[in-house]
């Protein structure tokens, strides 16, 4: 399927015209996906979701109870993907970069969402398709790090930035050593590539390593590593910090509820209080001032039967200022390896694995808010 932009095509409403007129080449609108499910390993086709495969859900906390909060509908993705492993979010838009889709693993999408037309959009496509690409966005700009080119493995080393304005990628300074399923955040205008996992593909092996990007010398350097080994986290920066909450050492069946925070000052990652639900493929994102966890999986699959399969879908948050977690609504549709970001006062979650591991696809989109 050519899933690229058109240059000059119409934005939704001419308000949403105005807005990003200076900002970004009009982007090619997409329809939502006709089908809520997809399954990779039979070429994409629609999937119905088995009653053992809607077992797997877990949505209970033992985190006390915090505002319940709500979920709504959104607008779905055009296609059901996952292992996109994170969004990141400028200009009021969320940007999902690349992941398994329509019966393949190395994708190039770019897709983008905007909340003010609940539309989404084919922005150009990555230079080469991968998944788990770490992302993040700053100064106008999409970071797209490192990535696995076949089903969670086989890393590379490749890193391009996405110019908004100008809805074209370049490649930057390739990644030290390559891996994917890793963590990007920025800090202090630098990008920080934390933890992930690398080759060799047989081996496929969970790694610490703190690497970090100076866009204004197109260079990386060398930082403290995270206390353990772990891909699939959630992290974010707030208040000077990274956060690094949960993930798992080389698989699901070991899964972290471990919190550490990175303090740039001396270089040194301190403890904080763990996440209620040891879980990894969750998203995480910053809102009211708080640090929201939400889905994940977790598991067993041996010579290709799942047990003690869980797809989580439990909505938790810390206090950075009390060290503490409490729970809220959950979930409507429990998922991993999902796309999260915030924007205003709604928490928007997209896409998705469905079961445990990488099978089935959603394009189901859910937004959440405390208002």
């Amino acid at each position: 399927m050519e899933r690229r932009i058109m240059l000059g095509a119409l934005l939704a409403t001419p308000a949403l015209a105005q807005q990003h007129q200076h900002h970004a080449p009009a982007l090619r609108p997409q329809p939502p996906s006709a089908h809520p499910f997809a399954n990779v390993f039979q070429g994409g086709a629609p999937h119905h979701i088995t009653p053992a495969q809607e077992a797997q859900r877990v949505v209970a906390s033992n985190a006390p109870q915090g505002p319940r909060g709500r979920w709504v509908s959104r607008t779905d993705m055009p296609i059901p993907r996952s292992e996109m492993a994170w969004a990141c979010e400028w200009n009021g838009r969320m940007h999902v970069v690349g992941g398994y889709g329509e019966g393949q693993f190395n994708r190039a999408y770019h897709t983008v969402y905007d909340p003010a037309s609940n539309r989404w959009y084919d922005a150009a496509p990555l230079p080469r398709g991968a998944n788990h690409v770490a992302v993040v966005a700053h100064a106008g700009r999409v970071y797209a790090l490192g990535g696995f080119i076949e089903q969670n493995r086989r890393c590379d080393d490749l890193a391009f930035i996405y110019e908004v304005a100008e809805d074209r990628w370049r490649e930057i300074a390739r990644l030290p050593r390559p891996r994917g399923a890793a963590a990007a955040v920025e800090l202090a205008g630098k990008i920080h590539l934390i933890g992930g996992a690398t080759d060799p593909a047989d081996e496929r092996a969970s790694i610490a390593w703190h690497e970090v990007y100076d866009p204004a010398t197109d260079r990386w350097e060398r930082r403290r590593p995270m206390p353990f080994a772990r891909d699939h986290v959630g992290c974010v920066a707030h208040n000077g910090l990274i956060h690094l909450v949960g993930g798992r050492s080389n698989t699901f069946q070991f899964n972290s509820a471990d919190h550490h925070v990175w303090l740039p000052d001396r270089d040194f990652w301190e403890e904080r209080a763990p996440m209620p639900t040891a879980r990894s493929g969750h998203g995480m994102v910053v809102y009211r001032g708080r640090l929201f966890c939400m889905g994940g999986e977790g598991g067993i699959i041996e010579r290709g039967q799942a047990r003690d399969a869980k797809v989580f879908g439990q909505m938790e948050s810390y206090d950075p200022a009390t060290n503490s977690w409490q729970q809220h609504a959950p979930m409507p549709t429990p998922r991993h390896a999902v796309a999260a970001v915030t924007i205003g006062d709604w928490i928007y979650v997209a896409g998705g694995g469905a079961i445990l591991g990488g099978a089935v696809q959603s394009a189901l989109h859910e937004a959440f808010t405390l208002g």
